[in-house]
């Protein structure tokens, strides 16, 4: 009887289905009954043994182990010996389904003609074909060769197989950027379900071929296309070498076989039933194979095989496709398709000598032993391969059918890839170098480092610092309870890493300590004839200020030291505060340092911040003092009467330990937090109004007022300072360009009528702007602007000197008022808004013009007394305590208050009582008392000069 021995082997768990051959062989060693084969066979097409490795193979009783692992026992039970085992085999499928680690020549052939068989007694297969050692051919070995136990390998390789040359209806797989040529291997991934499930029927029926077709649009990450104009027509005909299933996607070892067309698109063909059912052995296989097939189909019952058909494919995507092939033109090897064949030779080897990697790219793409430069046709594929040019530049290379057009460019392209190569090792080489020469000046200037530290000339980061420390003291004199505290952050800073937080904290500390002018005191001018001269080149008039200056200087001079001052300028704007101040340091010859106050809401700006803040430093004061190098300078505090006030606290709280005579001798600062001597600071401040300085603040400064200007000292100001810097800005001469007196004068009147000279030095400026103008226009060659053509420079005037009222009518006189900015006039008008009814009924007053509390209560008590007043001398009269009478004061917009109204208004109501008109030239102002007593009011020069320019 004769005996057989079975083998089983699977391929890569990945894949949805098993493969499962049954091989027959002829032994001695072991016997089995015909009927226990066939009995085996039709168990395993039943129940789906090619389904998974973790199904079982034989129900159980029948001595036999899963699929997983290779068949261990016969059928009757008994072992088998190592020598017995088969390994490393493919499965065959009746539906010609086959995956395998290895070819396998006994079902499949050789590739190139695919006649080889194999038979069951294990004789050669075929001349040509490649045994694997079961059948017999080459490489075949004993019956008893020892075999190794089967672990399912990760990657399924396809059984070696003969390419169709007609194969038109392919799966169209798209790819971006480089198409895959003839003869060369590509790694595509797929993700999308209905050509997963594509590909995997196709290779389970022995159709492993595709369509690659290369998508116009780099961008498009689609993996199928809508529609087929999204891809060009020339594609590759390629064959699937290997395929990994990861489960949601798949990855494919593919490699392109020849150049096709795509014709247009098929729908999806439904999964036939395999041939088991009718006995037919499918295309191809070996002699066992369809031996074993005819012994399962010889049953009664035919196998039941699960065939279910493919998912239908989506409306929108296009996923079979017929393609035709290409073929290219017939060429002859003449003197021209030769050279240029060397020349693309040539130049892959000078980009291989630019580039080594190009070496490992082109031994991977030429097979072993291949002459490539009689292979005209693959060289040129070969040198467009090669180069990573654009994606359209290869596909003009694919679609090319004309040899000699197609060496051309992919010349082109070697060219091009080489000029790249080049000037890659032109950059990495000069970044080389760069790097080179900064590793090497690192590495001299650390050996210089330590040769200087081996022969003491140069010290360490503390050192250094701590030596730099040490020789800023010398040259000052520092309170002991102040180098205390240095020579204690010192030792400390000897122990710390100079790569710690803490250590810039000190140093920055020592830094500040040391930089601070201990002892160091400007000369100063006690000479008083050139500290007045001084002040008298840069201002005009201020003779308060100017003299308490010059009294300074002359205490100064009697006691034979330098003190200090707290000063305070108020006044409207632009009278010459700030610059004044600057003007007195240099007529006293101090250090100068200005910092304003305005809005400032946070006390460290004064005090500084606490060393343990992130980013600390000292306040403005300390500031000042390391900047002007003197302990003595004059320093200008600007804005005091703005001042804010926020959550971090009160400025102006902290300014009274810095301007406090009996305080600031001591002044700590909490960044320093040792005491500063500020006694010998002059400071100034400045403010517009002093209503908004807290009292304590204004008590501790000497309060100087600075008024503003009447129109002679503006038109002095003007001559003497604005002219001649108005001038010297616009780059005109006195001979180009004059300003008469009478347009200054106009100037004044009608266009700034401000307290200061501010706006007056706008308006000059603007004039010689205007005539530097003309000078380069050459609209004339010398400019005079007088009061005649002023407007042509300044526009039209803003104040007019027409008065509301020709003749000023009964009950409206003129008043005067004081503002931040000056003097201005302004009418009382009163009239009668409801005649009397009747002797019996009291009048009554009405005020308007958006008038203020004080203002208003100065209404009030003026009708009191002018009813007192014609009372008394008109007794008769009685048409202001009977009438119903109305106050008005005109530009209601404006706001109005204050006391100095009182006396005005009385005029105004006995004016309009008596029915006589006060004279026109009149304005008055003053406080009334409820007893007719007028008290003196401020601001009288301001007022003076208000109605001067009427």
């Amino acid at each position: 009887m004769a005996a057989f021995r079975m083998s089983l082997t699977f391929s890569s768990t990945t894949s949805k289905f098993s493969c499962l051959r049954l091989a027959l062989r002829r032994s001695s060693s072991l016997s089995l009954r015909q009927g226990t084969a066939e009995q085996f066979g039709r168990h395993c097409v039943r129940n789906r043994c090619f389904s998974s490795a973790e199904t079982p193979c034989l129900r159980p009783g029948t001595g036999l182990t899963s699929c997983g692992n290779v068949l261990s026992r016969n059928f009757d039970g008994r072992a088998l010996s190592s020598a017995q085992l088969f390994h490393r085999t493919v499965l065959y499928r009746p539906e010609q389904y086959f995956l395998q680690n290895r070819p396998f020549s006994g079902l499949g052939g050789g590739q190139d003609d695919g006649n080889s068989s194999s038979s069951s007694s294990g004789s050669d297969g075929g001349e040509e074909g490649e045994g694997d050692g079961l059948s017999g051919g080459e490489g075949g070995g004993p019956a008893d060769q020892p075999t190794m136990a089967y672990t399912p390998p990760p990657m399924s390789a396809l059984t070696t197989m003969t390419v169709p040359e007609v194969f038109s209806n392919v799966p169209l797989v798209p790819v971006s950027r480089n198409p895959v040529f003839p003869r060369f291997i590509k790694i595509v991934e797929i993700s999308n379900k209905p050509l997963m499930d594509l590909l995997r029927k196709k290779v389970r029926l022995a159709q492993p071929y595709i369509g690659v077709f290369l998508k116009k649009d780099d961008g498009n990450e689609s993996e199928v296309i809508t529609n087929l104009e999204e891809v060009y027509d020339i594609g590759t005909f390629a064959q699937i070498h290997e395929m990994q299933d990861l489960g949601e996607r798949i990855r494919m070892i593919v490699m392109g076989h020849r150049r096709i067309k795509l014709l247009g698109q098929l729908a999806l063909e439904q999964v036939e039933p395999a041939d088991v059912e009718t006995g037919e052995a499918p295309p191809g296989p070996s002699e066992t194979v369809s031996h074993l097939e005819s012994v399962l189909t010889s049953q009664e019952t035919p196998p039941e095989l699960d065939t279910e058909p493919l998912e239908t494919e989506p409306p929108d995507q296009n996923l079979m496709v017929e393609t035709e092939n290409v073929t290219h033109d017939k060429f002859q090897m003449t003197t021209e398709v030769k050279a240029l064949t060397a020349e693309v030779v040539k130049t892959i080897r000078d980009i291989i000598a630019l580039n080594p990697l190009y070496r490992e790219s082109v031994a991977q793409m030429i097979h072993a032993g291949q002459k490539v430069i009689d292979n005209p046709v693959y060289l040129s594929d070969l040198g467009a391969a090669l180069t990573s040019a654009e994606s359209f530049e290869l596909q003009e290379v694919l679609e090319e059918t004309n040899i000699t057009k197609r060496l051309m460019q992919a010349l082109a392209l070697l060219k091009k890839e080489y000029e790249l190569s080049k000037l890659q090792q032109r950059l990495g080489r000069e970044v080389e170098e760069k790097v080179k020469t900064t590793h090497r000046k690192y590495m001299l200037q650390e050996q210089l480092k330590i040769i200087k530290k081996e022969l003491g000339l140069e010290k360490d980061d503390k050192d250094a610092v701590a030596e730099k420390f040490k020789e800023r003291l010398k040259e000052l004199t520092v309170p002991s309870a102040v180098m205390e505290v240095i020579d204690e952050e010192l030792n400390k800073l000897s122990f710390l890493d100079p790569h710690s937080s803490e250590f810039n904290v000190t140093r920055n500390y020592l830094d500040w300590l040391t930089s601070m002018p201990w002892g160091k005191y400007s000369e100063e001018n006690l000479d008083l004839a050139q500290a007045r001269a001084v002040l008298e080149e840069d201002h005009y008039g201020m003779d308060d200020v100017k003299n308490r200056i010059l009294e300074f200087i002359a205490v100064s001079q009697l006691r034979g030291s330098v003190q200090g001052k707290i000063l305070c300028f108020y006044g409207p704007p632009g009278v010459g505060k700030t610059s004044i101040a600057r003007s007195i340091a240099r007529a006293l010859s101090r250090e100068y340092f200005r910092f304003s106050v305005g809005g400032m809401t946070d006390v460290a700006e004064i005090k500084g911040h606490r060393r343990t803040y992130v980013g600390a430093m000292p306040g403005k004061v300390i500031q000042c003092l390391k900047k002007t190098k003197t302990e003595n300078p004059l320093v200008l505090i600007d804005e005091v009467d703005k001042i804010g006030r926020g959550y971090q606290g009160d400025p102006s709280s902290a300014l009274l330990e810095l301007l406090d005579p009996e305080q600031n001798a001591n002044f700590l600062d909490h960044y320093l937090d040792v005491s500063v001597d500020l006694s010998k600071v002059l400071f100034i401040c400045t403010a517009n109004v002093t209503d908004t300085i807290p009292e304590p603040l204004r008590d501790r400064m000497e309060m100087i007022d600075v008024s503003g200007y009447v129109a002679q000292e503006k038109l002095a100001i003007a001559e003497k300072y604005l002219v001649p810097k108005a001038r010297l800005d616009a780059g005109v001469s006195e001979e180009k360009v004059s300003l008469d007196e009478n347009a200054i004068s106009a100037l004044i009147k009608s266009y700034c009528r401000e307290s200061g000279v501010r706006n007056l030095e706008k308006q000059i400026q603007k004039v010689f702007r205007k005539a530097a103008y003309k000078l380069v226009n050459g609209d004339a060659e010398h400019v005079t602007v007088m009061a005649e053509n002023l407007q042509d420079y300044v526009g039209k005037p803003i104040f007019t000197s027409e008065r509301m009222y020709a003749n000023t009518p009964p009950g409206v006189v003129m008043g005067l008022a004081w503002t931040s900015l000056g003097g201005s006039t302004l009418y009382i008008e009163t009239s009668l808004r409801m005649p009397r009814e009747s002797e019996a009924k009291e009048g009554s007053l009405e005020l308007t013009g958006q008038l203020g509390d004080v203002m208003q209560e100065s209404g009030k008590i003026a009708y009191t007394f002018a009813k007192a007043f014609i009372g008394e001398k008109d007794p008769g009269n009685n048409f202001l305590a009977a009438s119903h009478l109305h106050l008005h004061v005109p530009e209601g917009a404006t706001p109005k208050d204050g006391p100095s109204a009182g006396c005005t208004i009385v005029t105004a109501l006995l004016s309009l009582a008596v029915g006589k008109p006060i004279r026109q030239n009149v304005a008055m102002t003053g406080e009334l008392s409820l007893t007719g007593k007028v008290l003196p009011v401020g601001g009288i020069k301001e007022k003076t000069i208000a109605e001067g320019l009427l």
